[in-house]
């Protein structure tokens, strides 16, 4: 599996130095927002978990190779390209054996930070169980990799554009903990508050890289999601967005809007129907969970020494 690795020359330093790297994705550059905003928060985004003393590795799919940790080039590449394909776990081993360009989502990004030894992985929001599952079975692969895949996922809670309720079930029933950080209930990306409670609440990182450590050195094996809510200031009002998404689902639904494109497209629309306060409100919420991350990814390191 290492032969399909390639590991920044930074990251590479990372190892050597037994520096805490966390992973980052790639669909938030190439499907989740416009450029230039992709690739200036992208970096913003890496800087942040330097300033906070790990290592950033922005995963990506490119000429046959994941890698791990991207150049400016890179990003830049990733951040332009109207081709870049949206890649879970799917679609993966097609990437890579044809050599097409590919963002990794959620469960990808988990499945290549596990492959380089990454335990703690940085992302907005998780992908869920999708409005009128019931008839669509539209659930995101997300889900299914978080109940095998042993990465740390700091999220800010499921997009509002899902049935959460629906979603924190899910996860339940795999047996996948759900933690929250600073309050009890869990977030709904743009707002603090989906209206559910959390499994449990730890808020500090030595609370959660505790409780992480413990469930791996169980067995228990799978990924827990450290929901961390979009700072107050940066949130928006949670009817509003209510009505904004409900709004830009019966629009997804004239237009017979499905499967991969559906999550794109609601983004899409939610960020016209606000007038980009949703973008600023998404790039808000990912840099607050890039510093928790990165505080998670060191509380770790800093256990896994003490153990020894």
């Amino acid at each position: 599996m290492q032969s399909y690795l390639i590991l920044s020359e930074e990251v590479r330093a990372a190892r050597l130095a037994a520096t805490p790297v966390v992973a980052l994705e790639s669909t938030i550059i190439s499907h989740g927002m416009p450029y230039p905003q992709n690739v200036q928060t992208a970096r913003e985004l890496e800087q942040i978990i330097r300033d906070g003393g790990a290592v950033p590795a922005t995963i990506a799919v490119m000429d046959g190779k994941i890698h791990i940790g991207l150049s400016d080039e890179e990003l830049e590449l990733l951040g332009q390209s109207p081709d870049a394909m949206k890649v879970s776990r799917r679609d993966l081993a097609y990437a890579l054996s044809n050599g097409k360009l590919g963002a990794t989502t959620v469960a990808a990004t988990m499945i290549c930070a596990a492959l380089a030894g990454i335990e703690v992985f940085v992302t907005g929001g998780i992908g869920g169980v999708h409005r009128g599952a019931e008839t669509s079975f539209d659930i995101s692969a997300d889900l299914q990799e978080l109940a095998r895949t042993s990465v740390a996922v700091v999220c800010a809670g499921a997009k509002s554009i899902l049935d959460i309720g629906l979603t924190l079930e899910y996860l339940e029933t795999y047996g996948v903990p759900v933690v929250s950080v600073g309050q009890r209930t869990f977030p709904a990306f743009f707002t603090t508050d989906s209206g559910f409670n959390a499994d449990f609440q730890l808020d500090t990182a030595e609370q959660q890289a505790e409780f992480i450590h413990t469930k791996w050195n169980l067995g228990l094996a799978g990924g827990v999601v450290i929901a961390n809510p979009v700072p107050v200031e940066a949130a928006m009002p949670k009817e509003e967005i209510e009505t904004i998404t409900r709004q830009a689902l019966a629009q997804a639904s004239d237009l017979g809007i499905s499967g991969k494109a559906i999550t794109p497209f609601l983004l899409g629309q939610i960020k016209h129907l606000t007038g980009g306060r949703s973008l600023e409100t998404n790039i808000a919420l990912v840099k607050n969970n890039a510093v928790v991350g990165t505080q998670l990814a060191l509380a770790l390191h800093h256990l896994r020494k003490r153990a020894v």
